[in-house]
């Protein structure tokens, strides 16, 4: 068993970037060489039984002993834990880079790009609690900068986003709500944000009259992008902000179709009305950054990448929902995140590399041949 551990360990390790074991000292995860995490190896092994194997600090700590890889207290797991959050964020930088989820995409200058998302986590065992962790991911470097814990009831919202002038949040449409959009733009905020063709009324510019969109959607001819000024009222004022679309391929709006039509004989009435289909034709998302600085091709194309990583967020979220949330301090909950979202890029670079495996099931080594 300790022989096919180690094999196992050697593969997963390899998927790392190649300076893992230094990173763990620059961001001083590791500071002092004593102790039973005194080594990156040790310690790596036994943050990835928590955050990874959905285990709690005290499971962590207990197969570890039986496994014979270290003797510690979970109030020392913890602790190691919290400071290890530079350097699980820093690896999942690196391994984001390198992965095949990175596509570039044009964004105004000094913009923060921004991908919120919100996900329940169903912790196992004697606590049966549920929770719902809202969060914040840099698009370019797939760092966790916000997180919040609610009950399983808590919505999904831009309301719950601490904004920073000039950030831009990108999201999917259970965030395209008007308050929540105000609340950005107030903050100083832009938004991208797949829009709902109907929760979300639009005006004409100046806000008198409706914004009717499956016209212009129509007259749309194929790979061209439209773009359209719109207004919303909301928090007591008019709101300026564009509708930017394209029409998606035929193959691609018949899946789209299928899935409505999936969803909806799984109701009891089993109807989907026809404009909402014909909705599915088109991608269109409400984009409140001008377009001086952004321009149609541009504002998909961001929305693009946010969906680009849409496989590593769903990796993610499936393995938030497996495990103990630690909520008591702010440094856990983040450091814990980051795990997660290292894991997850392990598990993808793991199933592109299984593709190629060689019939011995590892990697030679550069070495001199054995007479």
């Amino acid at each position: 068993m300790t022989k096919l551990l180690d094999e196992e360990w050697r593969i997963l390790a390899s998927l790392l970037p190649r300076n893992w074991r230094a990173l763990a000292v620059r961001t001083k995860a590791i500071q002092r060489a004593r102790g039973p995490l005194k080594d990156p190896e040790t310690l790596l092994k036994m943050l990835l039984l928590h955050v990874a194997g959905g285990l709690s600090l005290k499971q962590s700590v207990a197969r570890a002993q039986a496994q014979g890889l270290a003797k510690a207290s979970s109030v020392a797991l913890l602790k190691r834990l919290r400071s290890s959050e530079r350097w699980l964020r820093e690896l999942a930088r690196i391994m984001f880079r390198s992965s095949r989820f990175v596509r570039p995409a044009r964004a105004p200058a000094g913009r923060r790009l921004r991908a919120v998302d919100a996900t329940t986590v169903e912790e196992p065992g004697a606590t049966g609690t549920d929770y719902r962790v809202h969060y914040s991911v840099g698009l370019l470097d797939l760092r966790c900068d916000f997180f919040a814990v609610t009950d399983a009831r808590g919505a999904e919202t831009y309301e719950r986003v601490p904004v920073e002038q000039g950030d831009i949040l990108l999201a999917d449409r259970g965030y395209c709500t008007r308050k929540g959009v105000a609340h950005v733009l107030a903050k100083g905020g832009d938004v991208v944000v797949r829009l709902h063709s109907t929760n979300f009324p639009l005006l004409a510019p100046g806000g008198e009259e409706p914004f009717e969109l499956l016209p212009r959607l129509r007259a749309l001819p194929a790979g061209a992008a439209g773009d359209w000024p719109v207004s919303f009222r909301a928090a007591g004022r008019l709101w300026d902000a564009r509708v930017c679309a394209v029409r998606k391929s035929a193959a691609a709006a018949e899946a789209a179709k299928k899935k409505l039509l999936a969803a909806a004989s799984r109701r009891q009435n089993g109807k989907v009305r026809a404009a909402t289909l014909e909705f599915a034709e088109y991608v269109f998302i409400l984009v409140t950054v001008a377009q001086k600085d952004l321009g149609a091709a541009d504002a998909l194309d961001l929305y693009r990448a946010r969906w680009q990583v849409e496989l590593c967020f769903k990796r993610l979220k499936s393995l938030l929902q497996l495990g103990h949330l630690p909520k008591k301090t702010e440094a856990s909950s983040l450091a814990w995140i980051q795990g997660k979202l290292l894991t997850a890029l392990l598990i993808e670079a793991l199933a592109d590399k299984a593709r190629f495996f060689s019939p011995w099931g590892f990697e030679l080594e550069a070495t001199q041949p054995v007479a």
